[in-house]
């Protein structure tokens, strides 16, 4: 720690660049948010691997810019909806259209065809598979003997659910997994060594839900995403690029957000033990725990848009076309919009008072199904385990976008 706040201490703010993924991975990050929050929470960062960027690192200002769809724009041709989309998913052979990487109307028509899916009806009747789900996980659990938890718990219940949604076939629901961590990641940060085997793994991706999307067309409409997708005007004639975007962006959205607040959530509570005996001697604060984890953890580090004029905020003027990266983590730590941002209340006044959703057009459309999950399983485990024990460091994942874990060992008590 003292090495870190050195480095950071000797660092000149205009190079500072928080875009590095090493920062996540080493647990830095939040030391620099701090930072620029203090010194500097409107931050031109001149130069990084992802171009020229502004960082958005208060609350406010994050609402702000977030909710100014006419302003800032997250048009795949202007440079996505992250940092480094171009890189990810124009060049480097793989052409990749997200409906997240698009504006109104275009956004709004595409975002219609998967709503009534993760809409609060739906997600109530969800509940009763999503238990069933959790319980057979955690009651196959080694109790007493060290195992990871990210592999064992929070893959599994994140991959099954979303399985369950695209009723994708369940002895293959692994290959969700697999292409999500592909899709937000780059060659040498730890999943593919090469352009070419991410090239490969999303080819097999779009081969795999071509031939299931084919099969719903010939179907009777049904209720889950993909056959959704299939009968909906305003995705049943996209483009092979769109198609595959889509796909990318459900299921990153669908894995990722759950898989490490699970995991994020053993973190807290080891953190705050006082706060999981409260939850232990009362498992109905789950429904305020859920999004108390997904503010604490933040799953998604960052969302980026590109500015269609000039806009002023904090008396800085953000020209037309420069990128601008809204810093969800730094922003639900942000000490002048949250009480007590730093620690976490299972409990606490306005629980989804909080950035990781995102706001304007762009709100995640599966919150509902995220909070959800985390409520039942958090539930479930407090029911069964006195204790979550952490036993090594967690093996955080090395990216600017998935604020997250590969490896959380722990043992359980009864």
């Amino acid at each position: 720690m003292n090495d870190l706040k050195e480095r950071l201490a000797a660092t000149p703010l205009a190079q500072l660049d928080v875009s590095n993924p090493r920062l996540y991975e080493r647990d830095e990050a939040g030391a620099y948010f701090a930072r620029l929050r203090r010194e500097s929470p409107l931050h031109y960062c001149a130069e990084s691997d992802y171009g020229a960027f502004w960082s958005v690192t208060r609350f406010d200002d994050i609402v702000k810019v977030n909710s100014s769809d006419s302003i800032f724009s997250c048009n795949y041709e202007l440079g996505g909806h992250v940092l480094g989309y171009q890189k990810m998913f124009r060049d480097n052979g793989v052409d990749a259209r997200m409906f997240q990487s698009t504006d109104a109307p275009k956004h709004t028509e595409q975002r219609k065809a998967i709503a009534p899916v993760v809409a609060r009806a739906s997600v109530r009747e969800m509940e009763d598979t999503i238990r069933r789900l959790c319980v057979a996980i955690l009651d196959d659990l080694p109790v007493g003997d060290v195992f990871d938890w990210v592999e064992h718990v929070s893959v599994e219940l994140s991959t099954q659910v979303l399985a369950k949604l695209f009723d994708f076939p369940w002895e293959e629901r692994h290959l969700l997994t697999r292409w999500s961590d592909v899709a937000v990641t780059e060659p040498g940060f730890g999943i593919v060594s090469s352009w070419e085997e991410r090239r490969a793994s999303l080819e097999a991706c779009f081969g795999k839900f071509a031939e299931l999307w084919q099969q719903r067309a010939a179907a009777p409409p049904a209720n889950d995403l993909l056959s959704l997708m299939v009968h909906s005007d305003g995705t049943k004639d996209l483009s092979p690029e769109e198609f595959l975007g889509n796909l990318i962006n459900i299921i990153v959205g669908g894995n990722d957000t759950t898989r490490n607040s699970l995991s994020g959530a053993v973190l807290a509570f080891d953190s705050f033990p006082e706060q999981w005996q409260r939850l232990r001697a009362d498992p109905t604060l789950a429904a305020t725990a859920a999004p108390e984890i997904i503010r604490w953890q933040t799953p998604i580090s960052h969302m980026a848009r590109t500015a269609l004029a000039d806009f002023t905020i904090r008396d800085t003027t953000i020209r037309k076309g420069d990128r601008v990266a809204m810093w969800y983590i730094s922003g639900n730590r942000d000490e002048t919009a949250i009480e007590r941002p730093e620690d976490f209340i299972i409990d606490r006044e306005k629980a989804r008072q909080h950035l990781s959703f995102g706001f304007g057009a762009h709100h995640c459309v599966g919150f509902r199904v995220a909070e959800l999950q985390l409520q039942i399983a958090w539930e479930e485990i407090a029911r069964r385990f006195s204790r979550v024990e952490i036993v090594g460091e967690p093996v955080r994942v090395c990216s600017n976008i998935i604020h997250g874990y590969r490896e959380l060992p722990v043992r359980l008590h009864r």
